[in-house]
């Protein structure tokens, strides 16, 4: 049979990820050091897996509403509002998803028509091009740089729209560059949305995870936002559970209703034994203040400057991340494309490291660099760089 006139043209033509290629190398590989994957090294915290594990003996083995546990919707609206100052209705506002990537793909299938253009920056997180390809959409860059932080801009954005412009992806703090958004910036932002129906899709799976003096502003918590706005958040990052699968999605009734009848009739729900591990992660939350989230954070912050530090020291510019965590230096110095550095890099070094193109045709030029992970590690990974970048 040929197959080749058998699948979806359009999805054969979307290429692999350029995450997973490098990490399925380096997995194979002794003594290689992985930078590659954005995974925090801490274990989920045993109180968390007590309680998926607790679930399991008291008999909870059942499907859930397609929407999630009611109570585990009411602790996420609950910190929603208490950390972000967004309100939603637990009973129609709160979607429990299997992890925030299933919550993008609903949002785009639930808005996309063929022919529909989708804003993102360039560079940023690989999923978001795919996904608007697999829903029938076109997929419209913004551009973003290191000199302007990697902060999306309001005349960009103002330049990009179109009458078949339906929504805008708008992913900070920002994989793979770290870049945020202030409440200024974001404000701005708004008011170029404003005379227009643009619906905004809020990956915000980095938000626990800033740096300095400066707290994450929810895009939904401005004024006259709510109404437009898809939240998207989840427990992988900030809490350690990456392998647990577990996000949501918070927005309008009318949204939402939508986004679970796709859901219903796909995953029907997320895993009960992870939705129970999530209640007791923001249950726990909530009774020690965060404190297991701001100590993983406090960590990433010192490796945070470990890494910015290397990377400038050996003459690759690196802009300073000040949310999530990775770093998104220059090697246009080295006279190596992403790929070239990349394959070499692993090669010679056994570190391994994405290509920036992998994030979007601005991200040539660049590597991400997780610092997720342990600080022998990364001093070790930095030395084996920096002998790279001399020696080649």
């Amino acid at each position: 049979m040929n197959y080749q006139d058998l699948v979806c043209r359009r999805i054969a033509e979307v290429p692999p990820s350029g995450i997973r290629k490098f990490f399925d190398i380096v997995s194979e590989m002794k003594d290689a050091i992985s930078l590659g994957v954005g995974e925090p090294d801490f274990t989920t915290p045993w109180r968390i897996c007590d309680a998926a594990i607790y679930s399991l003996r008291q008999g909870h083995t059942h499907y859930t509403s397609n929407w999630g546990l009611i109570e585990l919707r009411r602790a996420i609206a609950d910190y929603q509002e208490r950390r972000f100052h967004v309100a939603y209705n637990p009973a129609n506002e709160v979607l429990v998803t299997v992890g925030a990537s299933e919550g993008i793909d609903l949002a785009l299938r639930a808005l996309i028509e063929p022919g529909d253009e989708v804003l993102a920056p360039d560079p940023t997180y690989v999923s978001y091009k795919p996904g608007i390809v697999f829903s029938g959409g076109r997929c419209v860059t913004l551009a973003t740089r290191a000199e302007d932080q990697f902060r999306l801009l309001p005349d960009t954005l103002k330049r990009a729209i179109t009458p078949k412009t339906k929504a805008l992806i708008l992913p900070y703090p920002n994989n793979p560059t770290g870049g945020v958004m202030s409440r200024a910036d974001l404000m701005a932002i708004a008011d170029v949305l404003r005379p227009t129906n643009i619906i905004v899709i809020a990956d915000e799976i980095y938000a626990e995870l800033t740096y300095g003096e400066q707290p994450h502003t929810s895009f939904a918590a401005l004024p006259g936002m709510w109404a437009r706005t898809i939240t998207l958040n989840g427990f992988s990052k900030a809490f350690a559970m990456t392998g647990w699968r577990m996000g949501y999605a918070c927005g309008p009734r009318e949204l939402m209703d939508v986004m679970v009848k796709i859901h219903q009739y796909t995953m029907l729900c997320a895993p009960t034994a992870g939705q129970f591990a999530a209640l007791e992660a923001l249950q726990a939350g909530a009774e020690t203040d965060y404190e297991d989230v701001k100590m993983m954070t406090r960590a990433y912050d010192r490796r945070r400057r470990i890494v910015v530090d290397a990377f400038n020291r050996m003459g690759l510019a690196c802009f300073e991340p000040l949310g999530a965590f990775y770093a998104f230096p220059s090697i246009q110095t080295t006279g190596l494309t992403s790929q070239e550095f990349c394959k070499r890099l692993l090669a010679v070094q056994k570190v391994a490291a994405v290509p920036g193109d992998a994030f979007g045709e601005l991200g040539e030029g660049h590597i991400r660099v997780s610092y997720a992970t342990a600080t022998d590690k990364l001093i070790e990974a930095m030395r084996r760089i920096e002998a790279f970048v001399v020696k080649g």
